[in-house]
């Protein structure tokens, strides 16, 4: 629903703030051989590429939208807060078990999730504590990514689309040949051939941002998360048995030495 939601803000907002360029652009120019950039990029005389170039255009403005939506939604800070593993430390250091368990699982944090997944786990072993981190982990991961692959699906779909007004608009011009006996006025075979590359123009231009952005948070996304097991894991090195005095099986305590700080 959020996704659905922030497509349609940011439709809206990209609508809006090209009202005024439209509404100065395509009023009619005054010499009579002279197009305005409106006419140019935004506009065709054929209403399947007018429908095109406009599908386009709105792919794009979500798919910007979107980005930045993401990039600030997954940032370090909301995913890997340092002041979670600085509390949880200080109580696994202080043996408050229970305070450490109830304030991980307080904190709604890509890493607050791992704590607390290792935690519950404690009367385990330190082994279904590292499982339940790898665990969690790869189905936040895989939740995080799914949004993501709206990009790849925009990215990939843009150029099809250019494409496809790029074929359209070349039949059209080829039919304004034939029709002519081959051998057409310039002006008639115009608006075909602007259709063909005014299409596949904004499909590149569309699919190039979609694409660099999808690669941008999905790397970004897992370079975090990764790092987010890593915090994870060394906040329970306490409860790993030690090679000489380990803890009971299924006592889920830590070794009866100080514990070990974390990296």
């Amino acid at each position: 629903m959020r996704i659905k939601q922030s497509f349609l803000f940011t439709g809206a907002i990209g609508l809006i703030a090209a009202v005024p360029v439209i509404a100065q652009d395509a009023a009619p120019a005054d010499d009579a051989g002279s197009t305005t950039f409106f006419q140019q990029f935004f506009w065709s005389s054929d209403p399947l590429g007018l429908i095109i170039i406009w599908v386009l255009l709105i792919m794009s403005a979500l798919s910007i939208g979107f980005a930045l939506k993401l990039f600030m939604t997954y940032r370090r800070a909301s995913l890997l807060p340092p002041e979670t593993a600085g509390a949880v430390e200080a109580m696994l250091s202080e043996k408050k078990f229970k305070d450490a368990i109830e304030y991980a699982k307080a904190d709604t944090s890509y890493l607050g999730g791992l704590i607390a997944a290792a935690l519950d786990e404690a009367s385990a072993g330190y082994n279904a504590m590292e499982l339940a981190i790898d665990d969690v982990g790869e189905f936040e991961t895989s939740r995080m990514l799914r949004p993501v692959e709206y990009l790849n699906v925009i990215g990939n779909i843009a150029p099809m689309l250019g494409l496809f007004g790029t074929v359209y608009g070349m039949i059209v011009a080829f039919q304004q040949l034939v029709a002519a006996g081959g051998k057409p006025e310039p002006a008639a075979l115009a608006a075909g051939i602007s259709t063909a590359l005014v299409t596949t123009f904004w499909g590149l231009v569309v699919a190039m941002p979609a694409l660099a952005a999808y690669s941008l948070v999905r790397n970004k996304i897992d370079a975090l998360t990764i790092e987010g097991i890593t915090i994870a894991s060394n906040l329970i090195k306490p409860f790993k048995p030690g090679p000489r005095r380990s803890a009971a099986p299924g006592s889920g305590q830590p070794q009866q030495q100080a514990p070990k700080s974390s990296d």
